[in-house]
């Protein structure tokens, strides 16, 4: 997931965050051929991993009578949000609570403005009434608690402003709320897929089902699968995804750093931002190439409401996570780009909400401005971070 540039939560900013991926890379002495090798060879089990488990997700889907749009926002995205999770837990016990916040608006930013937006911007993304007016609007929610939280504290602790163990609580109360709810919705979920009508010249209807055939896939075969193989086709394309993506960018970054000569504060700000949100640009390009846009559209939801509930409420707890960098060079840039660039996004998702449950589709022109909007982000944060 990405991790926001510029911030005191973030790895632009943050000189001692940098370090310690830059100590703990064990490729750093490879030469550049090897490197190479080992980065294709990542690539490839990366895109292997996410035709596992999108191909998992599906059948689990076809396998219980589930819509894929709820797996992609349950299994698919609790799965890619769990190691990012860890993660921050960890650095939050070892002195670096800030990151916690930056990983998890990071993520929602790339989530929704690159991932999202991309998918829209390549094909029409269907839009489930059912699921965008429930889990669609926990996103909303828990994006808009978040901010909340963030300013509230701030206007009543200034420069000590910082989330405390109370918020994690909180939201991890809510996380556990969530999933359960979420297993009643998926019951209450009509199972069979409805058609999209796309509504766009030259673009003929389609449903889900037209769209598989037209790929050669089975089905009746899939529908069969015995439970335990789709759940091990989704533990181990999960595994898989989130390994080869580390591994990929610790790779590319001793390439672009020791051989290729790119400044530290752009490796930062896109090679490694860019990796971390990975898992789920691959789950997400893989769900499009092979059919399964719902996966992508569940994903997003899922993982945005995870990295409020989960990443933020698991962390919180661990220990108070600070707002205000007061060492950093932009103390407050997480108050005035940061979370302001996710309440943009956040408020377009919410309007393309209402105007796609009437029409049962995202169109492709509203990826438009959410990919605008994030290159738009990232070049900010990197003239700020070198400025």
């Amino acid at each position: 997931m990405l991790t926001p540039p510029g911030t005191p939560v973030t790895t632009i900013e943050s000189n001692h965050a940098m370090n310690q991926i830059i100590n703990l890379n064990p490729f750093g002495d490879l030469q550049q051929l090897p490197l190479i090798l080992l980065s294709a060879g990542a690539m490839w089990v990366l895109l292997r991993g996410a035709d596992l488990l999108v191909e998992g997700a599906a059948s689990f889907a076809y396998r219980m009578g589930m819509s894929k749009v709820i797996v992609g926002a349950t299994i698919v995205s609790l799965g890619t949000t769990s190691p990012e999770a860890a993660v921050s837990v960890m650095a939050a016990w070892a002195g670096d609570a800030g990151l916690a916040l930056g990983n998890a608006v990071g993520s929602i930013i790339a989530d929704t403005g690159l991932i999202f937006g991309l998918g829209c911007a390549i094909v029409i993304l269907p839009a489930d009434r059912f699921v965008l007016t429930r889990q669609g609007w926990v996103k909303v929610s828990t994006d808009v608690l978040l901010a909340a939280s963030c300013y509230g504290v701030w206007l009543m602790m200034g420069d000590d402003a910082a989330l405390g163990r109370w918020v994690g609580v909180l939201m991890v109360a809510l996380l556990v709320a969530y999933m359960a709810i979420s297993v009643k919705w998926s019951k209450l979920h009509p199972a069979a897929p409805a058609p999209i009508v796309t509504g766009e010249p030259g673009v003929p209807a389609q449903d889900e089902s037209a769209v598989e055939e037209a790929l050669g896939e089975d089905v009746e075969i899939r529908a069969n699968a015995p439970i335990w193989l789709t759940l091990t086709m989704i533990i181990v394309g999960l595994l898989l995804v989130v390994g080869s993506s580390h591994f990929l960018i610790a790779t590319v970054k001793v390439l672009a750093e020791k051989h290729w000569g790119v400044p530290d504060v752009v490796i930062a700000g896109t090679l490694i931002a860019f990796g971390t949100s990975l898992p789920e640009l691959a789950v997400g390009m893989t769900s499009i190439a092979k059919g399964h846009t719902a996966l992508l559209v569940g994903n997003v939801i899922g993982a945005d409401i995870l990295n409020v509930l989960f990443v933020i409420g698991a962390s919180a707890i661990a220990k108070e996570l600070p707002i205000i960098d007061l060492g950093g060079d932009q103390p407050l840039i997480f108050l005035w780009l940061h979370l302001p660039v996710m309440i943009m996004m956040t408020s377009l998702f919410l309007f393309y909400i209402f105007r796609a449950v009437r029409r049962g589709r995202f169109s492709r022109w509203m990826g438009y401005p959410l990919l605008i909007l994030y290159v738009g982000y990232v070049v900010v944060g990197l003239m700020t971070s070198a400025g």
